[in-house]
Order: structure tokens, then C-alpha cells, then sequence
């Protein structure tokens, strides 16, 4: 959520770090992925996706907010879910958790075409900030395996593709693999200023094809996307599918993220504004959170209550 997608250009060029969700009416929960509750909570407020955006991308304010009530019904389903396991239900994993990754390089002729340098690069990061790499960084049980990589030359998927678009579902239709534990990670030029943007966990029950992340193809390591070029946009958007809000999540008002130890935040960080305090009490923002729309360069940590959360949300839905 925190990481819509930015848009992408081969030209240089800034982008004022911001993320939203994006939630698409009907369909997943954020308005960036799919066309299902689960994307919509991505998009707009909804409970199956999130997205992430540069700041000042569109005006009038984040179009990927996940609202209140949407959070608070996706937490009781989680622990509706959690409940019906009973005895099954594991808090967290003691032992490390593969998540086998295929990886949908989509592209319009030498355009966006990655190659498998940058893909492994892309592995390989995810591996760090989720094995506990980086300042005050909490290991998850995720482990990140690459299952395959795919190349699709197709201009009018890569050019048009936004949250639950026409060229979104036909991509996700045509290639996705795998079941509820296998993450699907689409690469393109993606629109409307977006990062990125995730299908939350509870959305696959509903609309298995809608679920995975779509990331800008310029945010991967070494790409030109400045400030959000060293893979933290995938780092973030697989925070969402695996459960977590952004940081921002409720502003200063709790139950915020769902998460006791991430400080309340009023609105989202970009850059990376040290000392900001944006609500009274609670210690400062967590703008070095990888749930946060800081630039990547700012992004170190996970805390051992969104590793709890991400561990409880695999073992809902993903498991």
C-alpha cells in the first residue's frame, strides 16, 4: 500500500516518493491490481490490494487509501480465519518459509525488456530486507525463491497497464502460475504516476487470477527511477500481500495499521525527513519503515509486530 507504482520513463526523472492503495469497486481491494474487493482495498479504500504512488503524482489527494472500515473489516476476517484454524494456527513459522516467485517481464520490444542480471538482483534484495538486513530490521520466515521468469512482448500491456485495467486482467489472466502461496510479480511501465501496487491475502479466496503485484519495471535495482531504484517498491508491495497496511494507515487515530509497534503516523513520509512528528505521543514517524513512502535509500526495517502480522496473515490465506 504504501508503494503505488510510480510511472514509469526512461528519461530521468523524480518522483517524489508516495504510495497509496488502491481499491477497485467491485474488485480486489486496491484500485491499482484487480478488479476485486481485494484489489479494490488497494486502490481506493479497498481490502484486496494496494498501490503505491510518487507524491504529487495526481492531485487531490491518495486515490489508494485503504478507509477505516475496510481495515477494520479485513482484521476481523483475519481473525475470524485465525480462529477457525484453532490448534493449526501457528503465530509464527520456526522454520524459514519459501515463496516460490515467477517473474512476468512484460515489455514493447527492447523496451522494459529486463534481463535476468536485474531479476536476480530483484531476488536477492527481497531476501535481505525480509531476512533482516538493514538498521533495526526484524527477520521474517520469508525465504524468496525464483520458480521461473517469463518475457512478454506486448505494447499494449506494457504502455497501459494501471489497476484493474483491461491490459491488468488479460496480463493476469494469460500468465499467472501457481496457487495461494506463490507470488506472482509483474513487471512494466505502469501509468498514473504509480510504483506499485499488491492484491491483499483475503482477496484470493474470491478472485485467485486478480492476485500478485505489479511493480514499475525502472524501480528494480540499478534502474532509473531516481530514489525508488534499489528494490524496496517489490519489498514493499509483497509487504501488502502478505498482509500489512501502510504505516499512515488511520493517521494518528488507533487502531492505525493494526500493528502495536509502529508509532502513529498523520500522513505518509516522503524522502526521508528525519526527527518528523506528526502525531503527539507515540514516539517519531516511521519513516524508515519499508511500509512508509519514504525513498528507498531510507527504508531499513520491518518490526517484530508486522513480522507477527505477516506470519498471521500467511497462515490464513496463504498457506
Amino acid at each position: 500500500m504504501r508503494r503505488t507504482a510510480r510511472v514509469r520513463s526512461r528519461a530521468p526523472r523524480l518522483f517524489p516518493c508516495a504510495a497509496a492503495l488502491v481499491a477497485a469497486a467491485g474488485l480486489s481491494q486496491f484500485a491499482a491490481p484487480a478488479p476485486h474487493r481485494a484489489v479494490a482495498a488497494a486502490v481506493c479504500g479497498g481490502a484486496d490490494a494496494a498501490a503505491r504512488r510518487p507524491a504529487g503524482s495526481r492531485p487531490g489527494g491518495d486515490p489508494n487509501a485503504v478507509s477505516a472500515g475496510e481495515a477494520r473489516a479485513m482484521q476481523a476476517d483475519l481473525a475470524d480465519r485465525l480462529a477457525e484454524l484453532g490448534p493449526a494456527h501457528v503465530p509464527l513459522a520456526a522454520a524459514p518459509t519459501g515463496i516460490p516467485v515467477y517473474v512476468h517481464v512484460i515489455h514493447s520490444g527492447d523496451t522494459g525488456r529486463l534481463d535476468e542480471g536485474v531479476v536476480a538482483a530483484q531476488i536477492d534484495h527481497l531476501n535481505a530486507t525480509y531476512g533482516g538486513q538493514g538498521e533495526g530490521n526484524t527477520p521474517t520466515p520469508f525465504h524468496f525463491v525464483l520458480a521461473g521468469t517469463d518475457w512478454t512482448d506486448n505494447a499494449a500491456w506494457y504502455t497501459g497497464m494501471t489497476p484493474g485495467s483491461t491490459a491488468e486482467q488479460a496480463m493476469k489472466s494469460a500468465l499467472r502460475k501457481g496457487d495461494q502461496g506463490t507470488l506472482n510479480l509483474y513487471t512494466a511501465h505502469l501509468g498514473e504516476s504509480l510504483l506499485g501496487w499488491s492484491a491483499f491475502p483475503d482477496a484470493y479466496r474470491s478472485h485467485p487470477t486478480d492476485d500478485g503485484v505489479v511493480i514499475l519495471d525502472d524501480s528494480l535495482p540499478g534502474g532509473p527511477a531516481t530514489h525508488y531504484n534499489e528494490g524496496n517498491t517489490a519489498t514493499h508491495e509483497i509487504g501488502h500481500w502478505l498482509g500489512l497496511f501502510h504505516t499512515f494507515q488511520g493517521g494518528c487515530l488507533p487502531p492505525g495499521d493494526y500493528v502495536d509497534d509502529t508509532p502513529p503516523e498523520r500522513t505518509p513520509a516522503y524522502g526521508c525527513p528525519e526527527g518528523r512528528h506528526s502525531c503527539p505521543g507515540g514516539g517519531l514517524d516511521p519513516i524508515h519503515n519499508f511500509m512508509d513512502y519514504s525513498y528507498d535509500s531510507c527504508m531499513t526495517r520491518f518490526t517484530p509486530g508486522q513480522v507477527q502480522l505477516m506470519s498471521n496473515s500467511w497462515t490464513a490465506y496463504r498457506r
